[in-house]
């Protein structure tokens, strides 16, 4: 069987990377999309994974978010109209959403960020199965009318950091901070203060600063800004503290007993709270108190392994889930 599945940013490569090697060891054939951006082609490149570029990502107004999607969902249009895929997973990919949907195509897709509301509402209604971590609220959830809610006791880096070795390394010095900008051409971060380098900056007096810029590689003293691909989980895993603003890469760091302090400019995050709660070095701050806490937890590691074993796994889940409907598939095949 064909199994489609499309990566928007660097997270989707990550979480499709585990899902898709997964699948194949089952025997199903792979089709592996993305778009041109800053996280994608690099990270597909670093994981040595096969994948066809379709479109790219271009956030500098409006009309061209919505013409470069509209371009993406012609050309999946264009490629499956002969012979189309059997199931599509993405993490809420907006073009492959609407291409499957209107292909017939079974869609599964993951899901953590009840704030970007404007994926939520062009994704969220067109999925077959959601496959989410209980932390997200049910009452999210009753906001779209979803068919299907299948929920897991984990989180989604689980995927990749249950059995993640590192495989990039670094020399950059201790103490290490690593610092994430805010995704500053999101939609849900307009009208949002990017306070990440300001705070960069303060840091770099306890140590040798990291400061993983979005689009702009470009010097800035007494930190250090990388020029070229970086793995940011295999970078966490080397450092002894971790900022952001509560993304992919505070859970990544969390999860391998790095502290991470998460600044919650985008508001409050269900799954943040959920590893909080169950012992993972993951600690919600506001602003003013990072310097404190910083001080606090520099010099400290936190040993996660077990609470990490008895997480679940998301691919599990989506793998039971692709299963079930290629069986549905196979028995109407026989019916005909």
């Amino acid at each position: 069987m064909k199994i489609w599945y499309d990566a928007c940013t660097g997270k989707h490569i990550r979480y499709g990377a585990a899902i898709t090697k997964r699948l194949e060891e089952k025997g199903h054939k792979i089709i592996f999309t993305t778009r041109k951006h800053p996280d994608t082609i690099p990270l597909a490149r670093h994981l040595n994974i096969k994948i066809e570029v379709v479109g790219k990502y271009n956030p500098r107004t409006l009309y061209t978010r919505l013409y470069e999607s509209l371009k993406r969902e012609r050309r999946f249009c264009e490629m499956f109209k002969r012979e189309q895929p059997d199931i599509a997973i993405s993490h809420r990919s907006v073009e492959q959403c609407r291409v499957a949907f209107g292909l017939g195509i079974p869609i599964i897709s993951t899901h953590d960020t009840p704030h970007a509301d404007a994926v939520n509402r062009l994704t969220l209604p067109l999925i077959d199965v959601l496959v989410v971590s209980k932390a997200i609220s049910d009452e999210h959830l009753r906001a779209y009318p979803i068919k299907r809610i299948v929920k897991f006791d984990g989180v989604d880096e689980v995927a990749w950091i249950k059995n993640f070795q590192p495989k990039q390394k670094f020399d950059y010095g201790h103490p290490l901070i690593v610092v994430r900008q805010i995704e500053t051409k999101a939609v849900y971060a307009e009208g949002k203060e990017d306070i990440t380098l300001k705070i960069a900056k303060k840091l770099s007096k306890y140590g040798k600063v990291v400061f993983l810029s979005r689009y702009m590689r470009r010097p800035i003293e007494n930190l250090i800004v990388p020029k070229g691909f970086v793995d940011s989980a295999s970078l966490v895993a080397e450092a002894d503290l971790v900022v952001s603003v509560g993304g992919t890469i505070s859970r990544e760091a969390a999860l391998q007993g790095t502290p991470s302090i998460v600044i919650p400019v985008l508001g409050h995050s269900d799954v943040n709270a959920y590893l909080h709660e169950r012992g993972f070095p993951i600690f919600i701050v506001k602003p003013e108190e990072v310097m404190k806490y910083a001080e606090s937890l520099l010099g400290k590691r936190f040993d996660v392994k077990e609470e990490l074993s008895r997480m679940e796994n998301p691919v599990d889940i989506i793998e039971r889930i692709t299963e079930e409907f290629l069986s549905k598939t196979c028995n109407g095949m026989r019916g005909k």
